[in-house]
């Protein structure tokens, strides 16, 4: 007697779950396969996904923005875009413009050479990497901010002061990432180098240089947005140009509008900066 209902639940098990409908049951399977190719779809075209994550955020920015939130302090996006040219028609706002973008370009090529130097010597050296490495850790931990007014004493207001700075946010990241990247190293690879002759710039150039090449892109990116920290802290605090000091002066006069212009434009900075490291990672990094 119990023989047959073990069969039945046995036959009810193996049978696919299915709603008894077929065509309930093929359109099911449908929606299936047209989100699996979707997926496939933006897999190979992932621009597409960051546009339309970029296009939703702007769009509860503009719900919220004019039906929520007070317009002393948030813009919706449509009237921030419809005034940018108002906003770069302000007297002073283009050659703050064309002075942070120059002195975020200083600082980061500073903070590049410097790092890739003391980094490929504090993580090619044992004894360097435990002497010097934390004394590199504890500066980094550091809140530069506190330090600002010896950058100033130093270098005065102008753009010198912001460069420096900018190059002490910037330049321990970059560092620190090399080091791990040296260390990752096999020492077999720079043993069988030694072995057949190679000279230290053929094992710098052909041996560590490339494998270190993911670390030393990563500490850039990080860098990048360390200097452009430093600059803008520099700039909001003691400054009489430059995008900090623009944005402190909308800040204070209740501009949101031209505030929210202002920091798209800081936002096309370092995109450009951005896209500059990344084709220069495609380019040292072909190999791969």
């Amino acid at each position: 007697m119990n023989a047959t209902p073990s069969r039945s639940v046995g036959s009810a098990i193996a049978r696919p779950r299915g709603s008894g409908d077929p065509v309930l049951d093929t359109r099911v399977r449908g929606n299936e396969r047209m989100s699996a190719s979707a997926q496939r779809f933006l897999l190979r075209h992932p621009g597409i996904a960051r546009l339309a994550v970029v296009i939703l955020i702007l769009v509860v920015w503009e719900v919220l923005a004019r039906w929520f939130m007070d317009p002393l302090f948030v813009s919706p996006p449509s009237h921030i875009i419809a005034s940018l040219g108002a906003t770069f028609d302000t007297s002073g706002v283009p050659a703050a413009l064309q002075l942070t973008l120059f002195e975020l370009a200083v600082a980061f090529a500073v903070s590049v050479a410097i790092g890739l130097v003391l980094g490929l010597s504090i993580g090619l050296e044992p004894f360097t990497r435990r002497s010097v490495m934390p004394i590199v850790l504890l500066i980094y931990g550091l809140p530069k901010i506190t330090i600002l007014p010896l950058f100033i004493l130093a270098f005065g207001i102008g753009p010198e002061s912001k460069i420096a700075f900018g190059i002490a946010h910037g330049v321990f990241p970059i560092i620190i990432t090399i080091v791990a990247g040296v260390q990752n190293l096999k020492p077999i690879l720079l043993t069988s180098a030694r072995s057949m002759g190679a000279s230290r710039w053929q094992i710098l150039r052909y041996v560590i240089f490339p494998h270190m090449i993911p670390s030393f892109f990563a500490g850039m990116r990080l860098g990048m947005s360390g200097v452009l920290l430093g600059v803008l802290l520099a700039e909001l605090y003691v400054s009489t140009a430059g995008i900090g000091y623009f944005t402190q002066m909308f800040t204070e006069n209740f501009d949101p509008t031209k505030l929210f212009g202002l920091i798209a434009m800081l936002a096309a900075m370092a995109i450009l900066l951005n896209e500059f490291v990344r084709r220069a990672e495609v380019r040292f990094s072909r190999w791969r």
